[in-house]
């Protein structure tokens, strides 16, 4: 089983890298996120077309998420319920096949003043239970989307100047590391313990690319019993070179499921 990750920053602007990237790789699951549209304009027949199923759910020119999948999938969920503000456009769960797929786009957190932050480090904590009350860490579950969190200092390329950011400061890491206490392995870090990777590049500076100054907030993370079918796992830059890329790129991991 292919599973990816892909942060569009607009669906649409995207569909077409998208679709190329579908007719090529052919992953079996896509997770997007950060589609910004609302659901009368997401671009489902497109999709349709390219032969996957498609759930989503999203608003105007903010966050939005969506589950492409090759096998209809089932015990689909929408936003955190737990009794609180559920942020059904940062979150779709779904099974497809055997694994249980839970698809975010966690709060950025704008600023480390900023209520925002305080959000994010809650939002975590929120995702733990949601966890909690659906799976085991017994079951085939894998998390991926654009999780902004850079876990390591290998995942920045100057991470000695980054301790104050949302993306990097020590209580953000802190609120991952708990999140995934519960029962999650990085796919990515397997397969590839070297630093120097990454997924997203600021485009306001269209060099860092090539100059391998990015970060890597884009994650694929498994079970135990799921992660040790992993059996390759990679980032995809392509994309990111050609004319009008998203600011993040395609991760991407194969399961021998």
């Amino acid at each position: 089983m292919r599973i990816a990750t892909f942060n569009a920053n607009s669906v649409r602007t995207r569909l077409t890298t998208i679709l190329k990237w579908l007719r090529k790789n052919g992953p079996d699951v896509l997770c997007l996120q950060e589609t910004k549209v609302q659901d009368k304009d997401f671009p489902a027949e497109a999709f349709i077309d390219a032969g996957y199923h498609v759930e989503f759910r999203g608003g105007k020119s903010y966050a939005g998420v969506a589950l492409l999948s090759r096998s209809k999938p089932g015990e689909v969920v929408f936003g955190l319920d737990d009794g609180g503000e559920p942020d059904g456009n940062r979150l779709v769960a779904a099974k497809v096949g055997s694994v249980c797929v839970v698809n975010t786009y966690v709060p950025q957190g704008r600023d480390i003043e900023h209520p925002m932050f305080r959000y994010k480090l809650e939002w975590f904590g929120r995702l733990r239970s949601f966890f909690d009350r659906h799976f085991t860490p017994r079951m085939r579950v894998v998390w991926v989307g654009d999780l902004n969190i850079a876990p390591e200092a290998i995942d920045i390329h100057n991470a000695e100047k980054q301790a104050d950011h949302v993306c990097y400061h020590a209580d953000a890491r802190a609120a991952f590391a708990k999140a995934c206490e519960w029962g999650f392995v990085d796919v990515y870090r397997k397969h590839h313990p070297e630093p120097g990777r990454y997924t997203y590049f600021d485009y306001r500076f269209p060099h860092l690319v090539k100059a391998n100054k990015g970060w890597r907030v884009d994650h694929i993370l498994a079970t135990p019993s799921l992660a040790s079918k992993s059996v390759d796992a990679w980032i995809d830059l392509q994309p990111r070179l050609r004319p009008i890329p998203s600011d993040h790129t395609f991760v991407v991991a194969d399961f021998d499921v």
